[in-house]
């Protein structure tokens, strides 16, 4: 499974342990899941900066 399908599985897991109440194994996977989102987010900030200031990364 590749590194897509860890994110959408765990966004899938969360959203069902926020319906639960996050307890247990649900507030474990919650945690990954903000974890995941907080480092998706600092990625889509690091290269909008970069697009909007003209440097490619490729």
């Amino acid at each position: 499974m590749d590194l897509l399908g860890w994110a959408i599985a765990a966004f899938v897991i969360s959203v069902i342990a926020g319906l639960l109440g996050f307890s247990g194994v649900a507030r474990g996977a919650a945690t990954v899941a903000k974890v995941l989102f907080g480092l998706f987010l600092l990625i889509a900030l690091v290269l909008l900066i970069l697009v909007v200031l003209g440097i490619s990364i490729l």
